[in-house]
């Protein structure tokens, strides 16, 4: 049985704690706050059982009992052959995590960071073994949605990117290579092109935020929750991507020569989105609603499982 360390026991560190504890591997769980600690255990016994609900995990008691929640870092990572760190979003925890994670972790365990926003030459460049260090993006929660973004820096190990590939598969991931680092990564940038469109079309007046929400959910994200964008163009034209490109390449020209400018993301504009929302911001209603996004997306993952994938 393998064993996998997880280091913060935040959202997504608990998630990441599910993830590996239902693929069969051997648990252990650090936060630095002693009132994460506490609670993690419960927390990832209950979303194990909650996907046993669709039939996404067998045996959640069993599960459960290969997560032990550890009080110091060291013992976490003793024998761990696969370390994810989900601490803080700065450039200063990264760093000192790490510093930490490579002195303690064994020789040859991965060192991976479900950073989403910091490349890994930023955090690791200083390491004895900064080869073994790679970024895991995982996409929230990663219990539900499994796609993995691999970056490595330019001194990981091809070693250390086809092994970190091997354990995402290995627990039901699916890992996407990111050949070289880049600001955002892949997902993150292309949420950026379809957020900072949807803020600029709010803002000046084309629609309103639901109906712009509508058009995705009730439109192109039901083709997206099992295709992506190069295959959903492949059976929009006889041709399939060449003619879709030459059909509407004028078109899409034309978009681009207007493209959204950065001012999108200025406070008045997100403000005015914010109070066009025909729901109040309140802490109860995000909370259930993240309760009744996670159930939906669990019996999403069952469906999609339940169906070939067409090899056409």
């Amino acid at each position: 049985m393998s064993n996998a360390a997880i280091v913060g026991a935040g959202l997504i560190g608990r998630s990441w704690a599910n993830v590996f504890a239902r693929a069969g591997w051997r648990v252990r769980l650090w936060d630095p706050v002693v009132a994460q600690r506490e609670q993690a255990a419960r927390l990832v016994a209950q979303s194990l059982h909650d996907l046993a609900q669709h039939g996404l995990v067998r045996e959640p008691d069993a599960a459960a009992a290969r997560v032990v929640v550890c009080d110091t870092l060291a013992e976490a990572v003793a024998g761990a052959d696969y370390v994810q760190e989900s601490g803080p979003e700065t450039l200063q925890a990264k760093r000192a995590t790490f510093a930490e994670l490579d002195a303690a972790a064994p020789a040859g365990a991965i060192l991976a960071s479900s950073t989403s926003a910091i490349v890994a030459s930023r955090f690791t460049g200083e390491l004895a073994g900064r080869e073994r260090c790679i970024v895991a993006h995982p996409v929230n929660p990663p219990h539900l949605v499994p796609v993995v973004e691999l970056c490595g820096a330019p001194w990981t190990s091809e070693a250390t990117r086809r092994r970190a590939r091997e354990v995402m598969l290995a627990i039901g991931q699916a890992p996407v290579d990111v050949k070289r680092e880049v600001d955002g990564f892949i997902l993150n940038r292309l949420q950026s092109a379809l957020l900072s469109e949807a803020f600029r079309l709010v803002h000046e007046g084309y629609v309103d935020p639901e109906d712009l929400d509508r058009t995705v959910a009730d439109g192109l994200g039901l083709r997206w929750a099992f295709m992506g964008p190069f295959e959903t163009i492949e059976m929009n034209a006889p041709g399939g991507i060449p003619d879709y490109c030459r059909r509407y390449v004028d078109i899409f020209r034309r978009y681009l020569a207007d493209p959204p400018p950065a001012s999108v993301w200025d406070e008045a504009n997100w403000r005015q989105v914010s109070e066009a929302w025909p729901k109040p911001l309140d802490a109860a209603r995000i909370a259930g609603k993240t309760l009744w996004r996670d159930e939906r997306l669990a019996a999403l993952v069952a469906h999609k499982r339940a169906q070939p994938r067409s090899d056409i």
